[in-house]
């Protein structure tokens, strides 16, 4: 049998890329309206003036003052650049969230994947930052935070891209200006010596940070009756119970005893920490993150 000629390589990334930015609109507009009833209700971030201390360059985007361009350094690079000082940079507010595989996970009680809800929150999270003119990145993926609805646009394709099933539960390290913040996005079920020492790495650095565990009804409530089978989508394997409802005891205690120690774990560095059930309005859990970075005074 003959075989068909591939399709060349722009053409199909052409493809991928339509097929991707037919996902795009209601991702955004979705957050964009979560977004405007939270921001009904709440008060812009207070802001810092201009500081002294040099932090980087970096490069030129739409919607900068003309009068923020180093023309030295522009002319060093024969592209316009911007100097920002400590201060300015510290304004940055860094998000991400958990793309691991364990984040894939829905229940019979809710129709909403965990990582469903955790992309749609960031994102809606990015547009209430937007709109306060605020300056902000995705941890792993930026160098440079910014600005504008080419920065939401940017995001939005970054998060439609589908999820590396190598993906860790936590962030990787990465050197952000002092004072700057960052918002995690996730189910958390990295082990707490994990998390503990990931947070105490930013923590040190200077930077705060707010912790929003997602979690599906069912993982909080354990609602099985008789004979279980419960699936790892990280590896774990499978477990069978027989009543699996003589574990709700145990397991409520677990359970209870882990949300404590990663509320330590917050409280020990000065961050903040949240759940959110994915039965739930995403608004109210928006509204608390967004309080969070305001320092409670929204």
């Amino acid at each position: 049998m003959a075989k068909q000629p591939a399709a060349p390589a722009g053409q199909a990334l052409r493809q991928r890329a339509e097929q991707l930015a037919t996902a795009l609109p209601p991702l955004l507009v979705e957050a964009e309206r979560v977004a405007a009833t939270v921001s009904q209700g709440v008060h812009g971030r207070r802001r810092v003036g201009t500081g002294e201390s040099f932090w980087q360059f970096r490069r030129y985007q739409p919607g900068d003052p003309t009068t923020a361009i180093d023309w030295r350094q522009s002319a060093k690079r024969m592209a316009l650049y911007i100097r920002q000082n400590e201060w300015e940079a510290a304004q940055s507010v860094w998000l991400w969230r958990d793309a691991s595989p364990s984040m894939h996970y829905a229940s019979h009680l809710s129709a909403t994947e965990k990582g469903a809800r955790a992309t749609l929150l960031l994102l809606a999270l990015a547009c209430l930052l937007n709109r306060a003119g605020e300056q902000i990145g995705l941890l792993g993926e930026d160098r440079t935070p910014s600005t504008g609805r080419a920065t939401l646009d940017r995001f939005a394709t970054v998060l439609a891209q589908p999820a590396d099933e190598s993906a860790r539960g936590l962030p990787a390290m990465t050197r952000l200006p002092r004072n700057a913040q960052v918002v995690w996005i996730g189910d958390f079920l990295s082990p707490l010596t994990e998390i503990d020492t990931m947070v105490r790495a930013f923590a040190a650095g200077g930077v705060a940070g707010h912790l929003l565990q997602v979690v599906d009804p069912a993982e909080e409530d354990l609602p099985f009756t008789g004979r279980t089978r419960f699936e790892g989508f990280e590896g774990e394997g499978d477990y069978t119970v027989g009543r699996v409802e003589s574990l709700r005891g145990d397991y409520h205690r677990r359970l209870t005893d882990r949300h404590e120690g990663l509320k330590t774990i917050a409280r020990g560095a000065g961050w903040s920490f949240a759940t959110h059930r994915t039965d739930r309005p995403p608004q109210t859990a928006l509204l608390a993150l967004y309080t969070a970075l305001s320092g409670g005074r929204a």
